[in-house]
């Protein structure tokens, strides 16, 4: 008499496949060890779980190479936190380097340009890293970008070791790059994006030393949609990014400019007239933003749907009547702390707009995350 056992291990994993309950898919491998073998062979991903204990990483890190000699076909691997992983670690992920396309080595202080030369060589498919607050210098990113030239995001925030030139490396090295995350990396001024390709759609470069010549880089392959650039500092000659209104930035859809004290009339004029695809626009704390910029932005940006403007000082009644004049699509208005706003001017807003939600808030990020951002 026939059994289910009798099926073949592709009909069987078909089956694993389609269980929609997690408790079914992991009481699969109890049954025998033939189902426990197919369990392994199906699993992508792995994740360590986050830990206060320093010796539950060791034991993570002890037991690295038998999981992934127990899960072969893992795509995903995330070994955030292992501050004490080690170069030598990464070698066992050449196992499954022909399946691996993404991986987290976040806040993993122990590992050096060695240790990425040598598991780059091994995981070409590689799509997605996460070297957050890593040690890795423009050594490990050139030889990363040499090996991964599929490569679609990479997250390099707080690597301080970072220059433009290992930038320049991903820039040229890996044409299809969509994401790049460079936070707090205080080596980048942006130089190393310039000749970067269209597919690069999303950029966060926060405080980071970007100059006038870095922030044309990033826009220079015509495709971005998402750039924050928070907490830039100035720099001599204007405000200096009128730039990002010359046409390159059309297709921006997120520009997160807070914190940008001396970004003035000049540059939001010109980038509300050259990127007309905006749909959020942070303009919190950007004190030097006066009447004609307000106006620009009303008569400009018809398809904002989220302005902040918190704490910025030279916002006005004018300003703000400007802004519910136009900006025809608008649903959120972010804004507290405007002291040249009267009760008068707010409410005459409420009334001209009363589908626009004012939200007395202030965020530091705008939009999606990255992950997030490609699932729309």
């Amino acid at each position: 008499m026939a059994s289910i056992n009798d099926l073949m291990d592709d009909v069987l994993l078909i089956i694993f496949w389609n269980l929609s309950c997690s408790d079914d898919r992991h009481s699969f491998g109890l049954t025998c060890h033939r189902w426990l073998r197919l369990q392994n062979i199906a699993r992508r991903s792995l994740s360590l779980e986050f830990s206060y204990d320093i010796h539950v990483y060791q034991q993570y890190i002890r037991y690295l190479p038998r999981l992934v000699s127990r899960f072969p076909n893992l795509r995903s691997v995330v070994l955030a936190g292992c501050a004490e992983l080690q170069d030598s670690s990464l070698l066992h992920l050449r196992l499954i380097g022909q399946t691996l396309r993404s991986l987290s080595l976040q806040c993993c202080f122990g590992i050096t340009d060695a240790g990425i030369v040598n598991m780059s060589a091994g995981c070409p498919h590689l799509i997605s890293v996460t070297l957050y607050r890593s040690n890795v210098t423009d050594v490990g990113i050139k030889a990363l970008a040499e090996s991964c030239p599929g490569l679609e995001s990479v997250n390099l925030s707080h690597c301080t070791l970072i220059s433009d030139a290992g930038i320049g490396a991903l820039s040229r090295g890996c044409p299809g790059i969509r994401a790049m995350v460079l936070s707090s990396c205080r080596g980048v001024t942006g130089t190393g994006f310039r000749g970067c390709s269209s597919s690069l759609v999303f950029v966060e470069a926060d405080s980071c030393p970007l100059t006038p010549e870095g922030v044309l880089g990033i826009v220079s392959g015509g495709g971005l949609e998402y750039l924050n650039v928070t907490g830039l500092r100035s720099w001599v000659g204007g405000d200096g990014l009128d730039g990002l209104g010359g046409g390159l930035a059309r297709n921006l859809r997120f520009l997160n400019l807070r914190a940008c004290r001396f970004v003035g009339n000049e540059s939001v004029s010109a980038i509300s007239g050259g990127c007309p695809n905006l749909e959020e626009w942070n303009l919190a704390l950007c004190h030097e933003v006066r009447t004609p910029g307000w106006v620009a932005i009303g008569s400009n940006c018809e398809n904002l749907r989220a302005l902040h403007v918190s704490r910025c000082r030279n916002l006005c009644d004018l300003g703000l009547q400007s802004i519910g004049e136009g900006c025809v699509r608008l649903t959120s208005l972010y804004m507290h702390g405007c002291r040249m706003v009267t009760d008068i001017g707010m409410e005459s807003f409420r009334r001209r707009r009363p589908e626009v939600e004012v939200r007395r808030k202030e965020y530091c990020c705008i939009g999606p995350s990255p992950d997030e951002y490609f699932l729309w």
